[in-house]
C-alpha cells in the first residue's frame, strides 16, 4: 500500500470512529499537575488511559447484576452488555464504581438528618438504567437521571479532604434536568448523614434552587454546598458573576483552597473553555471549613432528596487545582464527544 492510500484508509476509519489513539484521561491530567483523583467516577467512559475496570453495576428486578465495563482500557462504556442483560426487565443502577485506587464506590444512599428515602429501611432509590441514554463520538452510553428520592453515597470515602484540606472537583451533568428542589448535589460532605453546621461541606450543585444563593437570572445555576447554604459567591444571596446555565451539557468545577480562596468554573462541555464565575474569599462562617471526606451524589450532605439531575461523569482530587490543569480536563470533556444523537 503506498503512503497516500495508507494516509487515506487511515482518515477515513478515523472518520468511522475505528481507529483511536490513546490520550490522557481527566485523571491523568490532574495526576501529572500534582493533584492526584481521589474518587473518579462515570457511566459513561474511563476517566484514565489505562483504566479497564467496571464503571458501574445494573441490577434487574430479579436482583441479579452485572458490570459495565469501558469497551476498551480508556474508552466509552460497553453499553450493549447493558442492553442485553436488562432487555425484558427492568435495571437499576446499583454501584458507580471509583475509578481511582481509593475504592470510593458510590451506592444506595442511608436516611439522614432530613429524612429517610424511599425505599426500603429510609434508604434512597436508585436511577433507572436506561432513563439517560447519550452518545460520546457516536457510541451509546448511559447516564444517571436522577429523580427526587434517588440518592448516591459513600460515609467511609478514603484520601478524601477533611478539615480545612484543600480540595478540586469537576462534573458533567445534564443542563436541561433540574430543579428548584434540595439539593442535586455531587462532591464531599458529611459522614453520618447529618447535618453538622457550616462548612462541613464542599460540592457541586446543579439547579435552581433560590431559598439560598443565587445567580444571574432564573437559573439554573452551578453554586457550591457548603452546608446551610448553596452559594454563589462571597455574598450569601447573590452573585451577579455566576450565569444562567442553558447548555445541554454542563461541566460544573468547585474547588476550595486551604486558605480563605474558593472558586466555581463552568461551561459547555460539548465545546469551548471554562469560565470563572466566582474567584475569592469564602462567605462568612465558612472559613476555616469543617470538611468531613463522604461522597454523595443526588443528594444533599444530611439526605435532602428533593433534587433531580443527571450526572455523567465526575472526579474530586486532592489540592486545589490549577485553572490551566482544569482546561486541560475541559478540552478531554469536549473531545469525548458528548451528543444527544449519533
Amino acid at each position: 500500500m503506498s503512503p497516500s492510500t495508507l494516509r487515506q484508509s487511515t482518515c477515513a476509519l478515523l472518520a468511522l470512529g475505528l481507529v483511536t489513539t490513546a490520550t490522557a484521561g481527566p485523571c491523568d491530567l490532574y495526576d501529572a499537575a500534582g493533584y492526584p483523583c481521589v474518587a473518579a467516577h462515570s457511566t459513561t467512559r474511563a476517566l484514565y488511559s489505562a483504566y479497564s475496570g467496571p464503571l458501574y453495576q445494573v441490577q434487574r428486578t430479579d436482583g441479579t447484576t452485572t458490570d459495565i465495563a469501558p469497551l476498551s482500557a480508556g474508552g466509552v462504556a460497553n453499553a450493549s452488555t447493558q442492553d442485553s442483560f436488562c432487555a425484558g426487565t427492568t435495571c437499576v443502577i446499583s454501584i458507580i464504581y471509583d475509578q481511582s485506587s481509593r475504592g470510593n464506590h458510590l451506592t444506595r444512599a442511608p436516611p439522614g438528618s432530613a429524612g429517610s428515602g424511599p425505599a426500603p429501611g429510609g434508604y434512597d432509590n436508585l436511577a433507572d438504567a436506561t432513563a439517560a441514554p447519550v452518545y460520546l463520538n457516536g457510541h451509546k452510553v448511559y447516564g444517571v437521571k436522577v429523580a427526587p428520592g434517588t440518592g448516591y453515597r459513600n460515609n467511609d470515602a478514603k484520601g478524601t479532604a477533611t478539615g480545612n484540606a484543600a480540595e478540586g472537583m469537576y462534573a458533567v451533568l445534564d443542563g436541561t434536568h433540574y430543579n428548584g428542589g434540595c439539593c442535586f448535589d455531587y462532591g464531599n460532605a458529611e459522614t453520618n448523614s447529618v447535618d453538622t453546621g457550616a462548612g462541613h461541606m464542599e460540592a457541586i450543585y446543579f439547579g435552581n434552587c433560590n431559598v439560598w444563593g443565587t445567580g444571574q437570572g432564573s437559573g439554573p445555576w452551578i453554586m457550591g454546598d457548603l452546608e446551610n447554604g448553596l452559594f454563589s459567591g462571597q455574598n450569601a444571596k447573590y452573585n451577579g458573576g455566576d450565569p444562567a446555565i442553558n447548555y445541554r451539557f454542563v461541566t460544573a468545577v468547585v474547588k476550595g483552597d486551604s486558605s480563605n480562596l474558593w472558586a466555581i468554573r463552568g461551561g459547555n462541555a460539548a465545546s469551548g473553555s471554562l469560565s470563572t464565575y466566582y474567584s475569592g474569599p469564602r462567605p462568612s462562617g465558612y472559613y476555616p471549613m469543617k470538611k468531613e471526606g463522604a461522597i454523595i451524589l443526588g443528594i444533599g450532605g444530611d439526605n435532602s432528596h428533593g433534587a433531580q439531575g443527571t450526572f455523567y461523569e465526575g472526579v474530586m482530587t486532592t489540592g486545589y487545582p490549577s485553572d490551566a490543569v482544569e482546561d486541560k480536563v475541559q478540552a478531554d470533556v469536549v473531545a469525548a464527544g458528548y451528543a444527544t444523537s449519533s
